[in-house]
């Protein structure tokens, strides 16, 4: 599965670091840079999203 396309949810480990946009399409992001094994926060309160996407690795050779 595509890094870009995996769905992460409160709690799972971050596997790269980077930018996360949250699953609602609102722009709700968490930025994760340096965070590798860090875990992921909930999506902010009374959004409709599920889970996080990644949407900037952190690095050029960790893109997805």
């Amino acid at each position: 599965m595509d890094e870009s396309t995996r769905l992460h949810r409160r709690g799972d480990k971050v596997p790269v670091s980077g930018i996360y946009t949250c699953t609602c399409d609102e722009e709700h992001r968490f930025t994760g840079t340096g965070v590798l094994g860090h875990t992921f926060p909930p999506v902010p309160k009374g959004c409709s999203g599920v889970g996080w996407h990644l949407s900037a690795p952190a690095h050029a050779e960790c893109s997805p």
